[in-house]
C-alpha cells in the first residue's frame, strides 16, 4: 500500500500543478434607473422574484456578487432581515413541460423551480451594504401589477423612490456551475417597505460587454408561481430591461491533452486503471 502512495502524490501533485484556474468576471454595469422591480424574500411583504440572465462557458465557481435596488416605501438600512441568492436553469430544465399557458410564453424563461440558493439566515453567505443615493428614482415600477393572461400589460405602477444602495456578497459556501445559461435572482427581506432592483441599459453598456443570447429580465409573485413574465416585453410593453448586478469567482482551465494522456498512462503502470474496470 505505501508503495503505491507516493505515485499517487506525485500524480495529485502533477494535476494540481497543470490544472489552471482563470479569474471570472460579469457585470451588466451601473443602474439606467428606468425601472424598478420587487426583489424581496417575503417578510412583511409579499414574496417577487426578479431574473436576469448570465453564461458560463467552462465550470466556475462564483465567489462573489452584487447587485443595486431601492428601499422605497419607507425601507431604510435597518429592516433588512435577511439576504437570498437563488440560481436559476433556462426553462424547461427543472420544470412542467408543457407549461401552464398562464403567460404569454415560457420561451426563454427562468425555470419553474431555483437550481440552487444561499442565504444570510444559514450563514452560506454573508452581505455589506452601501448607501449610494438617500434620495434615487427609477422612472417606472413592478411590484404588484404581475398579472397573468389577459391582464399581463399594464405598463408598469410609475415613478418610484427610495435610498438606492448596492448588496455586495460573498458566497461562503460557493456556488459552482457547469457551463451553462443561468439567471441570477437576488432577495431581500425586510421588516418594512419594499426592495426593488433597478435596471441596467440594453444592450449592456459599461459591463462586461453584450454576449448572445443576452436575455431580457423577468419576473413573478407568489400568485404567478411557478411561471415568469417578461418586465419589459409583458408587463411594461415595448421595451426590454437588464437588471444591475455582477458575478465571480474562478473558471477551471482543462488540463492540456498531452497531461491527460501522462497521467492515464501512469494508472496503466499502477495497474489502477485494470482494478477500476474490474470493480465497474
Amino acid at each position: 500500500m505505501q508503495t503505491k502512495l507516493i505515485p499517487i502524490l506525485a500524480i495529485s501533485t502533477l494535476f494540481a500543478a497543470n490544472a489552471d484556474a482563470a479569474a471570472f468576471s460579469f457585470s451588466t454595469g451601473d443602474s439606467d434607473y428606468r425601472i424598478a422591480t420587487g426583489a424581496q424574500a417575503g417578510g412583511t411583504s409579499k414574496e417577487i422574484e426578479s431574473a436576469d440572465d448570465f453564461v458560463l462557458t467552462q465550470h466556475t465557481h462564483l465567489n462573489q456578487a452584487t447587485f443595486t435596488g431601492l428601499l422605497a416605501n419607507g425601507a431604510t438600512l435597518g429592516d433588512i432581515a435577511n439576504v437570498n441568492v437563488e440560481i436559476y436553469r433556462v426553462f424547461g430544465k427543472d420544470s412542467v413541460n408543457p407549461p401552464s399557458g398562464r403567460v404569454p410564453t415560457r420561451v426563454n424563461s427562468p425555470s419553474d423551480v431555483a437550481f440552487l440558493g444561499r442565504e444570510s439566515a444559514s450563514n452560506s453567505l454573508s452581505y455589506s451594504v452601501t448607501l449610494l443615493n438617500g434620495n434615487a428614482s427609477a422612472a417606472n415600477s413592478v411590484i404588484n401589477g404581475i398579472h397573468p393572461l389577459p391582464d399581463q400589460t399594464t405598463g408598469g405602477e410609475g415613478a418610484v423612490s427610495g435610498q438606492e444602495v448596492r448588496f455586495d456578497i460573498n458566497f461562503n459556501d460557493a456556488i459552482s456551475l457547469a457551463a451553462d445559461h443561468y439567471f441570477f435572482v437576488p432577495q431581500v427581506e425586510l421588516k418594512n417597505g419594499n426592495f426593488l432592483w433597478l435596471s441596467a441599459a440594453k444592450p449592456i453598456v459599461g459591463g462586461s460587454g453584450p454576449f448572445t443570447p443576452d436575455l431580457q429580465s423577468w419576473i413573478r409573485d407568489e400568485n404567478l408561481d411557478p411561471d415568469w413574465l417578461r418586465i419589459g416585453t409583458d408587463i411594461v410593453g415595448g421595451t426590454t430591461f437588464n437588471q444591475a448586478f455582477s458575478v465571480s469567482g474562478v473558471s477551471a482551465v482543462p488540463l492540456p491533452g498531452a497531461t491527460w494522456l501522462f497521467l492515464s498512462g501512469m494508472l496503466g503502470v499502477m495497474g489502477l486503471g485494470k482494478r477500476r474496470k474490474a470493480a465497474a
